[in-house]
């Protein structure tokens, strides 16, 4: 039987973040509304005020309003981001009054403006479940535990009122499905993102660094476990000296505090935060790394540099967390669980390793050419938008 040939849509993206900046969601977000324009559908994106304006072949960018107090807006559930999404619903609701949209894409807490838009203007949507929002919210707030069942109602609905759900990560997958049994989901995994640029910053040259050299790649918000890293070099470092390890990423403000606590803890000569780097020399960096770490502490989606880290056929080290879990297995990462203890021992584990260490990079790095490349991605994407309007 002949494959029907690709509806072509106008779709609305609502992404509330600032856009583009180097990050997990703008990173994803480029991602998909880049391949969805490739697939020929009209595709418009409505991101916060903040970022940098990028160019995306066969994208139109909108953006809300911006104003003073409304600067520097930072990952996870803030009052500042609560007060962008009521700017995004304003300009969303303008656009879907002016133009014929087919489909809304959600993003995150989107969700809940395209809910209600879909309603007033009725358009469907598609819930983009790049984390579950009540653990994420319960996470940076526990207080909020006792919040939990209306809060999983609130996603729950968003789901049942769906068209569809994409989900980054099975754990997310099995918690769509269970919210909404009858709505197509797909898990729409991130990518190997590495890009094949050289760069002219040596970091063990620079730093005056030796071998074997550890690598975090990402922010430092709490829940990255930047916390467990240190003390279990503070671990280490009582009966022998620690290796090196660079971390790039992060705010300045956070950058400072873990640098204190560095210099408290006597790290200070083994420990260097280099701050963040153009996206683009992600593979760069990678590349001169022995053993690359993932601490993550929180959260159920898999962390975007994963698959990445994989790609680089290089020795990842993470937590034994479903966050990591979902996409690592022993075969292709040494995943301890996280203690500073454990977290200690997996460090001295592949630092006097170096046949191990060479094992996991070659695993993960088939892993990643066969699972998380850019052709599996588009493909996924194309038959979930293909089957839904069929």
């Amino acid at each position: 039987m002949a494959q029907q040939p690709q509806k072509l849509l106008r779709i609305l993206i609502l992404a509330p973040q600032p856009f583009y900046q180097d990050r997990g969601t703008p990173i994803a977000v480029r991602l998909l509304a880049t391949e969805l324009a490739k697939l020929g559908h009209q595709v418009d994106l409505l991101v916060l005020h903040e970022g940098e304006d990028v160019y995306i072949p066969g994208v139109t960018l909108f953006r809300t309003n911006g104003s003073p107090y409304l600067k520097n807006i930072r990952p996870g559930f803030s009052l500042k981001k609560i007060l962008c999404d009521f700017r995004m619903y304003n300009v969303a609701d303008t656009l879907l009054q002016a133009h014929p949209y087919d489909i809304i894409h959600a993003v995150e807490e989107s969700v809940f403006i395209a809910l209600r838009l879909s309603k007033k203007h009725k358009v469907p949507y598609i819930y983009d479940m790049d984390s579950s929002l009540p653990i994420q919210l319960m996470d940076k707030a526990p207080v909020l535990r006792i919040f939990s069942t209306p809060l999983q109602w609130f996603e729950k609905r968003a789901a049942q009122n769906s068209s569809g759900v994409v989900a980054v990560c099975q754990d997310l997958v099995d918690l769509a499905v269970g919210y909404a049994p009858q709505i197509p989901v797909v898990c729409l995994e991130d990518i190997d993102l590495q890009e094949h640029r050289e760069g002219d910053e040596d970091l063990r040259l620079k730093y005056n660094l030796g071998s074997p050299l550890l690598l975090y790649v990402g922010n430092l918000e709490s829940y990255q476990g930047i916390d467990l890293l240190l003390d279990s070099f503070s671990v280490i470092k009582k009966n022998q000296e620690p290796p090196h390890l660079v971390i790039i990423g992060g705010s300045e403000e956070h950058i400072n505090h873990y640098r204190g606590i560095a210099k408290e803890a006597g790290l200070e000569p083994f420990i260097v935060f280099c701050g963040p780097r153009d996206f683009s020399l992600l593979g760069y960096y990678l590349a001169q790394a022995d053993i690359l770490v993932s601490p993550r502490t929180k959260g159920n989606n898999t962390p975007m540099k994963i698959y990445s880290y994989l790609g680089s056929g290089k020795a990842i080290l993470a937590t034994r967390l479903a966050t990591h879990t979902q996409v690592l297995n022993d075969a292709v990462a040494c995943l301890c669980e996280p203690t500073p203890e454990r977290f200690a021992d997996g460090i001295s584990t592949l630092v006097n390793n170096q046949t191990l260490c060479e094992k996991l990079g070659e695993n993960g790095k088939k892993l990643a050419q066969e699972k998380y490349s850019i052709d599996a991605y588009r493909k996924k994407l194309a038959h979930f938008y293909q089957n839904l309007f069929q």
